[in-house]
Formats: C-alpha cells, structure tokens, sequence
C-alpha cells in the first residue's frame, strides 16, 4: 500500500485554479491523500487576523470549518460554492482529508513557503496562458513556482477563449 501523500493545490478562484483543482482530483488523488488548498491572499487585504499568522500563514482549515462564511471572510476569502462542493465530493468519495491554508503576500513566494511548510509531496496550479511579453513583463507565478518548488509541479492550463 502506497504512503498517502499531501497534494497542495493553488486557489485563487479563478476559472484556471479551478481546472487545476478538478485535474488533480481526476489524475493524481487517491484515496487517503491530503488535499491543501493554498490561498494567497494580497498583502493589502486585511482580515482581522492578518498580524498574527502573516509570516506563516493561518493554521490548517479543516474542510468543514472552512466552509462556514464566518471562518472565510475571518481570513479574507469568499469561496467559490462550486469549489467547495468539488472538495466535499472527493473527501467523501475517495476519503480524502482536505485542508485550507491562507497566506498573504505575493503568490511565487507563498506557494513557495506552502510547499516547503507544509512538507507537500506535489503542488498543482493553474496557467493563465499569458502572452511572451505579458508573462516577461507580469512575470508568471506559474514559472516561478516550476523553476524553484522543492517538488513535482503540475501546471494546468485553463480553456483557450473561443475565437468568434
């Protein structure tokens, strides 16, 4: 029996984190393993708690608390209903443990900071598909990520928009 693995997913919500987050569900978890959903959050947010865990990120989010709107907006977040019915969905049928992380700062870094933290096995993000020049000027938080985790990352691209 294979050791059950602790898989960080990337979420800010948008319609790539959320393609990420179904491709690890349907190609890389298994039961037993441990879903992290990572939120970074910008650094000019400030939920009430903010201070406290900024230079660590908040505690571990059990899936159940997380999805309580008082415990979301106490860290800065308004969940995606889709989202959370896709992580209830695969705890329940593949018996997986899913966790929330928050973290506040820039993305590249915190992902960073999540994969060596929390020890993950692989870390699977989202692609906004920027241009050449976009990706030079923005600098591309997926790249970062691929060229400095510690670990196997995965990077999905979201749909191509249709061309009408």
């Amino acid at each position: 029996m294979m050791k059950a693995r602790s898989v960080g997913i990337g979420m800010d919500y948008s319609p790539t984190s959320k393609s990420a987050l179904n491709w690890a569900i349907n190609n890389l978890i298994d039961e037993g393993d441990q879903i992290v959903v990572v939120h970074v959050v910008s650094p000019k947010a400030d939920p009430t708690n903010k201070q406290l865990f900024e230079d660590t990120g908040s505690p571990l989010i059990p899936l159940e608390e997380f999805r309580e709107i008082n415990v979301s907006k106490h860290y800065g977040l308004t969940p995606h209903p889709e989202v959370l019915d896709m992580l209830d969905t695969v705890s329940r049928t593949k018996r997986v443990k899913v966790v929330a992380k928050v973290y506040w700062g820039d993305p590249r870094e915190k992902l960073i900071d999540a994969v060596e933290q929390l020890k993950l096995d692989s870390l699977v993000v989202g692609s906004r598909g920027l241009g050449v020049l976009k990706r030079v000027l923005l600098g591309s938080v997926s790249n970062y990520v691929v060229d400095n985790a510690p670990c196997p990352v995965t990077v999905v691209k979201g749909a191509s928009p249709s061309k009408t």
